[in-house]
């Protein structure tokens, strides 16, 4: 007989889904056992499987969720008031905000990848798409002429998420510079560096 859903069952899927991001990103989604992360759950393997029917499906949702907040925050901000570069720069706090909140997850997101099967990884590879359309889209805003070099805008989106995707290696939340800060510094750059 099937075991029936617990009333907090998504509430337990999210702590396995955190879990697996500390864990995944500490030792890597290849050095992390199923029954280490049911210890670090504090569950049993067989009570794991009954939320996740596979490794890989923990780590898809741990991408999935974090990159389609992403998208979504991104989409949002798109269809808001305000000029193109505002809107950038809205961007780029609310990336940071995200990043900060969820280092260990950005981690699985940016190394992770080519340990989900071919359909699931396709699945992360156009929401990642949809993510930088955004910042397209944007950026012809603010540079029309660059709807004629198509080969140079996806290299300047780019370097606009090279600058803020990688800040979960070095960035301490708790530290003097806030995220708001880098950010800014951030966009200022991008902006400075856009060419006419």
């Amino acid at each position: 007989m099937a075991r029936t859903q617990s009333a907090d069952y998504d509430k337990r899927r999210d702590a396995i889904m955190a879990a697996a991001a500390l864990l995944y990103a500490k030792k890597g989604f290849l050095g992390a056992s199923v029954a280490e992360l049911a210890d670090s759950c504090a569950i049993s393997k067989s009570l794991l499987y009954h939320y996740y029917p596979a490794k890989d499906d923990i780590l898809f949702d741990v991408m999935d969720t974090h990159v389609q907040t992403l998208v979504e925050a991104a989409t949002r901000i798109e269809a808001g008031e305000g000029t193109a570069d505002a809107k950038l720069r809205a961007l780029a706090h609310a990336l940071m905000r995200l990043y900060s909140g969820a280092q260990a997850s950005q981690k699985i997101l940016l190394n992770e990848l080519p340990n989900l099967p071919a359909p699931r990884r396709a699945i992360i590879v156009k929401h990642q798409r949809d993510l930088l359309d955004v910042v397209d889209r944007l950026t012809i805003e603010l540079r029309p002429k660059l709807t004629k070099s198509p080969a140079l805008r996806r290299p300047i989106v780019m370097m606009f998420f090279g600058m803020l995707n990688w800040t979960h290696i070095w960035f301490d939340p708790n530290g003097p510079t806030k995220a708001g800060k880098i950010a800014d510094l951030a966009t200022e750059m991008f902006l400075g560096g856009l060419p006419d």
